[in-house]
């Protein structure tokens, strides 16, 4: 037992939560971010382009390499959980292919892995990768073969399946928040937001689950209320550089801050169960799954909204009002009123920047 826990130290496999919920799924959003986000941001400035200015070269060009961008999500994820793992360089360039093969669909009218299959996949992969890495004097040959080979096998066996079960679930959370718009409004605006606040990945989350309509319209409310919340609240202790820091960033960088004192959590999660249910039956938001996570992080959410609702001044309004002034404005009127009650000072928001 004690060489089998030494082996694995020399090989940096830790087998825990941590490791594949937070290190490893925190690597993947950036895998996503640099493949299917960005991509998305590029292809809808292609599209609007075309739709005001006429369709020209330009537009079409930028359509095309957004569109590429999207497609290169599974290598995008496969390279960059294997990253978070601290894998070797062969494993890293292997799980190009792992994560390909994960996203696929290997069998005609089946089912692909999709975002969660890659994930799956690449995971699996590399950590067998990693087990044989420089373990034979052939390893430029042994290394990215076992990694390719068993991420393949699980990519084919059990990404379809993840995947399924994956979108199932989504389809469940969907299909209960259209019948209980109120209450479900609440629960996926406050655990949504709560995962992105948290060091897990509340946009690989979503995109897993494939989250759509009026259900990613409350995911992405949720996010919005940590991320402005945060950022409007913490402004006197952080001045403009932690108010673009999270506003526009991430509102992770209060987790140190959140664990020495819990109660700075209370303004943001307050304003994003107040609003769920406004996002849900007032307003009628929804979003596609590559944005209901992400929040105002990089205006991605934003851009979702108007890619599901469509481009119009209505639309425009609804998503400042609601993702930007009720949040910030809301988190404000809660943040005094916790003060005044002595449940954090001000210092107790500073970032460490």
């Amino acid at each position: 037992m004690e060489k089998a826990k030494e082996f694995l130290a020399r090989k940096n496999i830790e087998i825990s939560v941590k490791r594949y919920a937070i290190d490893a799924l925190s690597s993947m959003t950036l895998g996503l971010f640099a493949s299917l986000l960005i991509g998305l941001i590029i292809k809808t400035i292609g599209e609007q382009i075309g739709i005001h200015a006429g369709e020209s070269d330009f537009s079409l060009l930028l359509i095309k390499i957004g569109s590429a961008a999207m497609a290169m999500v599974g290598p995008a994820i496969g390279v960059a959980v294997a990253y978070g793992l601290k894998a070797p360089p062969l494993v890293i360039f292997a799980s190009i292919a792992t994560g390909y093969m994960g996203n696929m669909v290997w069998t005609e009218g089946g089912a692909a892995g999709g975002p969660a299959g890659a994930f799956v996949a690449a995971v699996i992969g590399a950590e067998l990768g990693k087990i044989v890495s420089k373990e034979t004097k052939v390893d430029i040959i042994v290394t990215p073969l076992v990694t390719i080979i068993v991420g393949g096998i699980v990519a084919r066996f059990v990404g379809p399946a993840v995947g399924a079960l994956m979108t199932g679930l989504g389809k469940v959370i969907m299909n209960a928040t259209e019948l209980q718009p109120f209450w479900m409004g609440i629960i996926v605006a406050v655990v949504v937001g709560l995962v992105l606040t948290a060091p897990i990945s509340s946009a690989a989350l979503c995109i897993m689950l494939d989250l759509s309509g009026i259900a990613a319209g409350a995911a992405t409310v949720g996010c919005c209320a940590q991320m402005v919340g945060f950022a409007i609240i913490s402004f006197r202790a952080n001045g403009l550089g932690g108010l673009l820091a999270q506003g526009i960033g991430t509102s992770m960088l209060q987790v140190p801050n959140i664990i020495k004192n819990p109660w700075i959590l209370a303004p943001p999660t307050i304003a994003a169960a107040i609003l769920g249910p406004v996002a849900t039956l007032g307003f009628k938001m929804t979003n596609i799954p590559a944005g209901a996570g992400m929040g105002t992080s990089g205006l991605v959410g934003q851009i979702g909204t108007f890619t599901s609702m469509g481009f119009s001044l209505d639309t425009l309004w609804k998503a400042l009002f609601l993702h930007f002034v009720l949040t910030g404005a809301l988190s404000y009127v809660v943040y005094l009123l916790f003060k005044k009650a002595g449940r954090f000072v001000d210092e107790d928001f500073r970032l460490a920047l």
